[in-house]
């Protein structure tokens, strides 16, 4: 499976169809061959060089060292994986479930397959509370509706959300193995035997280099620093893209559904790097198989395009991308704080 996810047909003078036009006159919907032979050299280097330099530090309390490395090459990994799922990379779906597997469950131990079908479903409908798996109601609730009746630890856990968001973020590399178990156990995941195969190697292979390099405490060590800033660096991508914006009723136009539940992150080539071209989520979403160094060039022709009918264009500097995330998971909390109290006074 491969996110194919595209635009609605729409007819010649459609806000979208307009913008479309402009895009693609622009060439900003051409292949970037070079741009993905260079990053894709890069982040493999990373990799290799990650795990080379492991066997030959050996057993030493450096290594944490090297386990912070390889959080972040990890993740890096995962935002190749992520731009190889839409097409930005090989233009036919073979080469790019190839890589997208070696890169997924190999790299990394996690379904490609599995990320593929939940993240389609994102895109087609963000931020809205029965169709988006991202926001559905499971640690964390992103709906106020979700809050009551919630007891014992999801209870405290929702009471509390803002402040556990990044905490709970060190759990994250963990609930994508999970979540990929889980589909592949419940036969979800399209060349089921294949992404096992893969997912088993990983977890050999990774679990042997510890246990075979480290001794037993600094394996665990290793493992939970590595595991953990895995989990923090890849949540930290993906939360300014969505959380805090409006929620969708499903009424809305393909270009207002796209624009409005999206939030662009400023910076420069080192935000572009850092978050794999995200930062540029609105365009991305729009525009889901545009190569990632393209999304700056489309940045103004679609906020520009925004202004001109009047559609609100969010666009924030990072760390307030991430205050306006907190804030609404606070506001979210509200009942479930309100419901306890009262429990409490009774």
């Amino acid at each position: 499976m491969t996110i194919t996810m595209t635009p609605p047909r729409t007819t010649s003078g459609s806000d979208f169809a307009i913008l479309s036009r402009r895009i693609t006159g622009a060439g900003l919907m051409q292949r970037r061959p070079a741009y993905y032979v260079a990053r894709l050299s890069v982040v493999s280097l990373m990799f290799l060089g990650g795990w080379t330099a492991f066997f030959l530090i050996g057993s030493s309390w450096w290594q944490l060292v090297t386990a912070v490395y390889l959080a972040v090459t990890f993740t890096q990994v995962a935002l190749v994986a992520h731009d190889l799922a839409h097409r930005q990379v090989f233009r036919t779906k073979r080469p790019s479930g190839i890589a997208g597997r070696i890169a997924g469950n190999l790299g990394v131990g996690m379904s490609y397959g599995w990320w593929m079908d939940k993240h389609t479903r994102h895109h087609n409908n963000p931020n809205h509370d029965d169709l988006d798996p991202d926001v559905a109601p499971e640690v964390l609730i992103w709906a106020t509706e979700s809050a009551f009746g919630r007891r014992g630890l999801k209870g405290f856990i929702t009471r509390h959300q803002a402040a556990l968001f990044f905490p709970l973020l060190t759990l994250l590399a963990i609930d994508l193995k999970v979540s990929s178990i889980k589909a592949l156990r419940n036969g979800v995941v399209k060349r089921r035997g294949l992404e096992t195969t893969l997912l088993v190697l990983h977890a050999v292979g990774y679990l042997t280099a510890l246990l075979i390099v480290l001794s037993p405490i600094q394996a665990i060590a290793f493992l939970l620093v590595h595991q953990a800033l895995f989990g923090v660096y890849l949540g930290m991508t993906f939360a300014p893209n969505h959380k805090g914006m409006p929620h969708p009723t499903g009424d809305e136009d393909y270009l207002r559904k796209q624009v409005l539940t999206s939030r662009n992150v400023r910076g420069g080539w080192l935000t572009d790097a850092a978050l794999g071209g995200l930062n540029y989520q609105i365009e991305h979403h729009l525009f889901p198989g545009m190569p990632a160094p393209n999304l700056r060039k489309a940045q103004p022709i679609v906020q520009a395009h925004c202004a001109e009918i009047g559609i609100a264009y969010e666009q924030t500097s990072l760390v307030t991308s991430y205050r306006q995330a907190l804030q609404y998971l606070h506001e979210v909390g509200a009942p479930a704080r309100a419901e306890h109290a009262s429990r409490r006074r009774v």
